[in-house]
């Protein structure tokens, strides 16, 4: 094979249990006597020994591909790299494994960002600058170590830092990205965990700035997902530690949460401290990162750290699909936005009407009520929800899907809806086509596969159980499986939390597409302002106060409910002159005061 190739076998799809190994059988040096694609032996690292390996020396390189062709199980990958990248990775895992090129750079006193897809090696990443794994440098059979890995590195910024890493002298922090696994990890209450990684003494001041003094006496596992996700930030910020690493900040948090969570990170980066952050939530990461590296290649195959870049350069240069200093296109299409107003709502045929009504949880103090006016959901659009946490949006999902029964006001639709909750919990011990093809007679078809599964990207975890699937894949197969079901309204709680931007953009095609190519509608509630951008016709605006008092207004048009929205929460919103994005004005600015003044919260170029 070529130096600038590598051949890829995902051993999660490898069964040769199912196969007559068509791979092996027709590839074109093992007709010919060489030993290319073999079975990996009693003897190999990882996988079975029934599984099979591609000698990269013998390979003949993407000019054959007949063995990922022949694979019924898309289990083979042969890959041409980019020439750029030179002749050996980072680190790779292992023959036929994945590969990462480079390496982002932490600075003292700076917010780093990393931007890329899932699978492309951002933990592999946080992983050697950590300390947890050392770079072989593609020399998986004989690792060099950690000198050979700083020679490497020799005359550039990250040998300082990678040799505090060898010698000790760096210690790190992170925040794990999927947050609702910590009480699994933790038995006890809010107070317990924190005062537990208090190094600096700072956990009442986090308690009140993160808003989760409430909670500081609740047991662990009583705790909804933003209240979990605001606990494992103050822990991580609470430690007195040299380099911090932030995985997703922003899952299960309003965007005033987001913003104060990206303010205090941007507060604790100083001349000793180095932030790094993962994060999909553009318009968050633009208002937080000082730089960002980009992150491209074949996920779960090959990923590439590009050198850092200015984050608006950064992302917009990830948003268009081209890379300029790098001279490379990353993906085949431009992420589009509106390039002037918000969309215009076109008047269509009602759906239906609901009339007013509340619900309330408890009493005195304690209690909760939402109120709720009267409005109309047309046909064939997206109506868009916003709202703080703890103001009644999911109560008002619920109580449409006739899971709550409403206190005042009588709610009677007569309507099939489909509902996505906003916590996709898993128990069932099955594949995910498996599930699928139970819920929807159309699963396999052109038209099935065309409008849900390609745009969700299931193809390649069809064959895994539902319980081995990350949080972003059950995010999309919880997606797929309301989408799928017969219905005449679908309520999507939160679908891009845990979701790349190309999924969350892929998600948000497929959803609008759904939407106005069937005699249907779409409710989608969601913090993310590019999502909401992307999907919306209308917005329906919850303000009130949260765990107190919720109040939604009738649903009104793009620019009138985004005004509202952001003037409750004090942010403006511009958008980028080159590509249209939302960005965060940042508080105080002249264009915020300027916007403010104008009374127009959301988008001016």
């Amino acid at each position: 094979m070529a130096e600038d190739s590598i051949a890829v076998v995902d051993l999660d799809r490898c069964q040769p249990d199912r196969c007559n190994y068509e791979c092996s059988n027709f590839c074109p040096p093992n007709r010919t006597g060489k030993e290319c694609i073999t079975q990996r032996g009693e003897d190999a690292d990882t996988g079975g020994p029934d599984q099979i390996q591609i000698s990269e020396e013998i390979c003949l390189g993407e000019t054959c591909g007949i063995c990922v062709e022949k694979c019924p199980f898309d289990a083979i990958e042969i890959i041409n790299l980019p020439q750029e990248l030179g002749d050996e990775p980072t680190h790779r895992y292992g023959e036929n494994s994945f590969a990462l090129y480079g390496l982002p750079i932490p600075e003292k006193g700076k917010v780093t960002g990393i931007l890329g897809p899932n699978g492309i090696g951002k933990s592999t990443a946080i992983k050697a600058l950590a300390g947890e794994i050392t770079p072989n440098l593609g020399n998986f059979d004989e690792p060099p170590g950690w000198d050979a890995v700083i020679d490497e590195f020799g005359g550039t910024e990250l040998q300082p830092f990678l040799k505090g890493v060898r010698d000790g002298d760096i210690e790190v922090a992170r925040k794990p990205q999927y947050v609702d696994q910590i009480p699994a990890s933790f038995d006890g209450n809010t107070r317990a965990l924190l005062e537990s990684a208090d190094e600096r003494g700072v956990v009442d001041e986090l308690a009140e700035r993160l808003s989760i003094e409430p909670v500081l006496d609740s047991d662990i596992d009583t705790l909804s997902g933003g209240e979990l996700q605001r606990v494992a930030l103050a822990a991580t910020l609470a430690r007195d530690a040299d380099f911090y690493f932030l995985d997703e900040l922003t899952p299960y948090l309003d965007i005033d949460q987001r913003v104060t969570a990206a303010r205090l990170v941007r507060e604790l980066a100083d001349d000793d401290r180095a932030m790094l952050v993962v994060e999909h939530d553009l318009a968050v990461l633009d208002l937080l990162a000082d730089s960002v590296h980009v992150a491209y290649g074949e996920p779960s195959a090959y990923g590439v750290i590009t050198p850092p870049k200015s984050t608006r350069n950064g992302i917009n240069e990830y948003l268009k699909g081209y890379l300029d200093n790098e001279n490379m296109r990353i993906r085949p299409e431009t992420i589009e936005f509106e390039e002037h107003a918000p969309r215009m709502s076109s008047r269509s045929e009602t759906l239906v009407e609901y009339p007013g009504m509340s619900k309330t949880y408890g009493d005195g103090d304690g209690g909760f009520t939402l109120d709720v006016e009267a409005g109309e959901i047309n046909r064939n659009e997206v109506l868009g929800i916003v709202g703080p946490n703890g103001i009644g949006k999911s109560t008002f999902a619920k109580l449409l899907a006739g899971r709550l029964t409403p206190d005042g006001g009588e709610l009677d639709l007569s309507l099939d809806i489909a509902y996505k909750p906003q916590y996709v919990e898993v128990d069932q011990h099955m594949r995910v086509d498996a599930f699928l093809s139970s819920i929807t007679d159309d699963f396999g078809t052109s038209y099935w596969e065309t409008e849900i599964a390609d745009p969700l990207q299931l193809g390649r975890i069809m064959e895994q159980n539902l319980t081995d699937l990350s949080g972003g894949e059950r995010q999309r197969v919880a997606i797929a499986a309301t989408l799928s079901r017969d219905a005449d309204l679908y309520l999507l709680d939160e679908p891009s939390a845990h979701l790349d931007v190309e999924q969350r953009v892929l998600a948000a095609r497929a959803i609008r597409r759904y939407a106005e190519n069937h005699e249907t509608s779409v409710m989608v509630i969601d913090h993310d302002i590019y999502t909401i951008d992307l999907l919306s016709d209308r917005l329906l605006v919850f303000d009130g106060e949260p765990a107190q008092h919720g109040h939604a207004s009738t649903p009104l048009g793009m620019r009138d409910g985004m005004n509202e929205f952001l003037a409750n929460l004090d942010i403006t919103f511009r958008r980028d002159e080159n590509i249209g994005r939302p960005r965060i004005n940042k508080p105080g600015s002249q264009k915020d005061k300027q916007q403010k003044r104008d009374g127009e919260y959301y988008y001016t170029q």
